[in-house]
């Protein structure tokens, strides 16, 4: 692969931002796994947010790149994943798999679509140092012939369509919207663009808490929501504490600390099974099976308010923000009838 702009690059980033800001072009900001896509003839990479390869895990992908993309470019996209009319995320993480038969099978039953929304280089120019405006012009052309499951991003100056996106999107399963500025070069791992992204507060009980990796210090509280049955659910986590607040929760939840998972609502983590079905906290990582994800149980008591975007299933797609303890609220009153649902919206229309 000889390309003017090689692998591995880091992708152009985003800072978060409460509201929209003028004078910039505006996209949804599409809930998948991001990807520098390098095509040179019959040879196609895929880079992760993280320079991570992801080649191996969407070889439909590697196709439609093959057939759709120009024959030497460089393009930043997002990889997704849509059942019936909206984004699927949880289908996206299945395909990350060590077995090469999984994956080829999975390839087929839930194939993946691409949306690309930027290019760092097209035949032998380096479009890097140009302006954003410069390089939509030119992505624009360069991928008018593409059909589904490739896609050019939609995109937009006008702020008051940006909005409208940013109520309307969500029920597709989109994450917010992102604002870039016009005159910008592509930046690899800079935040020079903007995020604004749905904030939401929900009550959950805390069941459990992981040790920091830095040492005996809290790392991440694991929060449960009643399902309609009246069980808990493992629904994800509140992790981000300055130091001197993990240490404070060592001692705020020691009243509350176990000794045996027996009697537990989680009690079933360690089983594979309960893994697939219900998102126990003990499940293994995709991304890294070395890591420690063992935990610490807790008395089902505590009730606090988090922040959070957006729900993925049953689950907060994201690491939620720690507001208060609600001493005022009882865990059984903790359900998924208090969060707020996003009106439904086809994703086709998102995609024009």
């Amino acid at each position: 692969m000889q390309l003017p702009v090689m692998p591995p690059v880091k992708p152009m980033l985003a800072k978060s931002v409460a509201t929209i800001p003028p004078g910039m072009q505006y996209e949804a900001k599409w809930d998948g796994f991001r990807a520098l896509v390098y095509v040179d003839g019959d040879e196609v990479e895929i880079g992760s947010r993280n320079t991570r390869p992801l080649t191996r895990y969407f070889p439909e992908v590697v196709e439609l790149a093959k057939a759709q993309l120009p024959s030497r470019c460089v393009v930043d996209g997002e990889i997704v994943i849509a059942t019936g009319d909206r984004l699927d995320f949880e289908a996206l993480l299945q395909r990350v798999h060590p077995a090469e038969s999984r994956v080829r099978l999975l390839a087929e039953r839930i194939p993946a679509s691409l949306v690309v929304f930027d290019i760092l280089a097209l035949g032998d120019d380096d479009l890097t140092e140009r302006p954003l405006s410069e390089r939509r012009s030119i992505l624009v052309d360069a991928l008018s012939g593409v059909k589904p499951p490739v896609h050019v991003a939609p995109a937009t100056t006008d702020i008051k369509v940006a909005s409208r996106w940013f109520e309307q999107y969500e029920g597709a399963g989109l994450d917010g919207v992102v604002a870039k500025p016009l005159d910008v070069p592509y930046q690899p791992d800079a935040r020079t663009m903007f995020k604004i992204k749905h904030v939401r507060t929900a009550d959950c009980v805390v069941a459990g808490f992981r040790w920091h990796k830095s040492g005996p210090v809290v790392g991440s509280l694991l929060l449960g929501l009643h399902n309609s049955n009246g069980e808990l659910q493992h629904v994800g986590v509140s992790a981000s504490f300055p130091m001197k607040r993990r240490r404070e929760l060592v001692d705020e939840l020691e009243p509350y600390r176990v000794d045996s998972l027996d009697g537990h609502p989680w009690a079933s983590w360690a089983e594979a099974e309960a893994h697939e079905a219900s998102r126990l906290p003990g499940a293994v990582s995709r991304w890294n099976s070395a890591k420690d994800l063992s935990w610490v149980p807790l008395r089902p008591e505590l009730v606090v308010e988090v922040g959070y975007d957006h729900m993925e299933g049953t689950r907060f797609r994201h690491t939620t923000q720690f507001k208060r303890w609600r001493p005022d609220r009882e865990p059984r009153s903790c359900g998924y009838e208090q969060l707020e649902r996003p009106l439904s919206y086809d994703l086709t229309e998102v995609l024009g």
